[in-house]
This record gives structure tokens, sequence and C-alpha cells, in this order.
């Protein structure tokens, strides 16, 4: 993989990681794209590149700490505190911050054990991209269908185990490409009843122990493997530098079009590539 290469691939990264129209698979696509036109890079279903869309992602976990910085902050002061108060009196009351992470991690559970029963199968989807005709579809449909509901009424004190288990299911869904993460969990919580901001800030939170736990399994397979043959480390540092930049911006236009229930642009797009790649458009590429 050359650093141009490293760069384009972590500028699709940052732009599509947080609009919900999936960034694995415009990753999958674009990297087919490239091989196709001669680039020695391994191909998508590779664990080595399966490492660098991983890498990719954490770089966007740069995005959500600066967009989130707030929100972080108070979560872990929050939970360190009522963690103390609760061991120096088992009594006290949990706290909606320690909840709140508890949830998250339920979620995170839901999502790892999904993950490891079906990471083969997702992997090997990896190297059809005409899944994403259905899976891109799917995800315009839902998109569309959130802009409709009415009012969400649940907030974070609201958020039980029920709503982590359901958004849990849906990020592991989010591992097969043309399925977005940000997408279907802000979607799982919306039909879950959630209130947009904490459906769109639950998602962004769960997202950042979720992505280190896959990249930690994935780097592990990897160096018992052939390594980093074909990618090498550089352009994983680049790629990963490049989507940080461009996810801070993606993130803040999204979060702004949720607020506003004006996720069916998103829709739009995604039923606009579904049909270029359903009708053969690609064919030759991918």
């Amino acid at each position: 993989m050359t650093y141009l290469e490293a760069i384009i691939l972590g500028l699709v990264q940052g732009v599509f990681m947080f609009v919900p129209v999936s960034s694995t698979a415009h990753l999958v696509v674009t990297q087919h794209v490239m091989i196709s036109q001669g680039s020695s890079m391994p191909p998508p279903e590779s664990p080595a590149m399966i490492l660098f869309d991983l890498v990719v992602h954490m770089g966007t976990l740069v995005s959500i700490a600066v967009v989130f910085w707030k929100s972080l902050s108070a979560l872990s002061r929050a939970t360190v505190h009522e963690t103390t108060a609760r061991l120096r009196n088992p009594k006290h009351r949990t706290g909606a911050f320690t909840w709140l992470f508890l949830m998250g991690m339920l979620t995170v559970l839901v999502t790892g054990v999904l993950g490891l029963i079906f990471k083969r199968s997702f992997e090997i989807v990896f190297s059809a991209p005409q899944v994403l005709v259905i899976t891109l579809s799917l995800t315009a449909v839902l998109l569309f269908l959130t802009d409709r509901l009415p009012k969400r009424r649940i907030g974070i004190k609201g958020l039980g185990p029920r709503i982590a288990i359901v958004i849990g299911v849906a990020q592991a869904l989010a591992l097969i490409p043309g399925i977005s993460r940000s997408g279907i969990t802000i979607i799982a919580g919306l039909f879950s009843g959630l209130k947009r901001r904490w459906a769109a800030e639950y998602s962004f939170l769960v997202a950042i122990p979720t992505i280190l736990a896959a990249s930690l399994l994935q780097g592990v397979e990897v160096m018992r493997g052939a390594g980093l043959e074909g990618v090498g480390l550089g352009p994983m540092l680049v790629g990963f530098t490049v989507a940080a930049i461009s996810g801070t911006v993606a993130l803040k236009l999204v979060l702004a079009l949720l607020y506003r229930a004006q996720l069916k642009v998103f829709s739009v797009y995604l039923i606009a590539l579904a049909t270029v790649i359903g009708f053969g458009v690609l064919d030759g590429i991918i």
C-alpha cells in the first residue's frame, strides 16, 4: 500500500464513519477500485486489510473524543465518583452515569459475543460486494423511517438492559459491509424509544470500546499470521491521522442533521449507490 492510497482510504473512512452510509462498504468498494487499477495492496477480505480498516476506524475514535470531550469527561469523573461512593457504602444508589457505563458494557458484550460467533461469516462478505445492494438498501429504508418517528420519550435514565441488548445486536450486524455502525445503532436506539440526542451519543460512546477491542483481536490474529505484509506500519499511521481529522468534521455534520430529523438525505444517497452496484455499473471493477 502506498502513502497516497492510505490517505485516500483514511479520508473515505473519516468522511463516511459518522455519516450513516457505511464507511466499511465505501472502504471495500474503494479498495476494489484501487486493486482493479493495479494496486498491489492485499484484497479487502485479507487479515492485513481488515486490520487496516480497524486502524482507520480507531482514527475516527479521536474524532469522537474531540467532539464529545465534555460528555466523556463528565461520564468518566462521575462513574469513578459514584463507584467510589458505592464501595464505601454498599447501600449507595447506582448513579445515572454508572448505570450508563454498565449499559454500555452490556452493549459491547453482546456485540463481542455475536461478533466472535459469526466473525468468519462476516469476513467472507468482504469479498462479495454484491451483498452491498441488499445491505445499503436496508439501511436506506430504515434511515428514511427514522425521520417519520414521533417524538422519542426515553432519556438516559430509561436506558435499560433491553435497549442495551438491542443496540448490541444492531452493532454486531454492522460488521457486515453496507450496514453503517453509527446508522444502525442510532436507528436501533430511536426505534427503541431513545431521544435523538441520546441515541446519537450512546451510539458514538459504545463505539470506543467496541472498535478498540475488535482492533486488538484482529491485530493479534494478523501478527500470528503473515503480519502487515502488503500494508506496512507507515501507511497505517497516515490513514489513522487522516481519518481522525476528516472524521471530526463529518461527525459535527451528522449530529446537526440527526437533531433536525434529516437522515433521509443519506437514504437517497444509499439507494443511488445500491442502484449503481445492482445494475452492474461497477462490475468490471468490483
